[in-house]
């Protein structure tokens, strides 16, 4: 069994999630319980990983792995997957859509903590707005690209958007991200319906 520092909520435990059903490996996965947090440490997830982040996860033989595509990398070689493409543009490009993916993340995850870690005082709404700004350009990317897109958790980029697509319905519903990206929300409506997807949907 392979340790993994689990939340629910977190998108990019979701992605490890996602990897690791698509793969076979999801059983070999022991979930243990973490509270992360940008404030308050978390020091059970630090002995795997020092920045006491999730997600983070401990390989048999003993090495600590994080973050999410280092993980996500890891299990992919261990059963020999094809999540990453080897070599050419297909890997570049499998690549960075994964980046673009956890931008999204990234940037809907720092305007979440400002109004719901930041007390009210402290709160800066430009920094926030900046960071959804972030958010909308990726969207405009995705409704670009996304005609090329599988509709099959068969690729780490899509796989990396897919999460950043359900967490913002997750998190930021109020965006109605649908609204201006039609092919984006076609294609999201079939791949959100795979059963790796569905199986580790967002919940509290």
């Amino acid at each position: 069994m392979m340790p993994l520092f689990f939340a629910s909520t977190s998108a990019y435990v979701r992605k490890v999630m996602v990897c690791a059903t698509v793969l076979g490996l999801a059983d070999e996965i022991e979930r243990l319980d973490s509270a992360a947090h940008p404030v308050v440490r978390d020091e059970r997830i630090a002995a795997f990983n020092p920045l006491a982040k999730v997600p983070a996860l401990r390989t048999e033989s003993g090495i600590c792995l994080y973050d999410s595509r280092v993980i996500c990398e890891y299990l992919n070689a261990r059963a020999q997957g094809d999540l990453f493409p080897q070599q050419g543009e297909a890997r570049w490009q499998s690549l960075a859509r994964q980046a673009l993916g956890d931008g999204v993340i990234d940037a809907a995850l720092l305007a979440r903590y400002e109004f719901s870690t930041r007390p009210p005082e402290k709160q800066w709404p430009d920094w926030a707005d900046a960071q959804l700004k972030k958010v909308a350009a990726a969207l405009a990317d995705i409704e670009r690209q996304v005609s090329d897109f599988s509709h099959r958790p068969n690729d780490i980029g899509l796989i990396a958007i897919g999460c950043a697509l359900g967490y913002l319905d997750f998190r930021f519903a109020e965006l109605d991200w649908r609204a201006s990206h039609p092919l984006t929300a076609a294609w999201f409506a079939v791949f959100d319906a795979h059963p790796a997807m569905v199986a580790t949907r967002p919940h509290v």
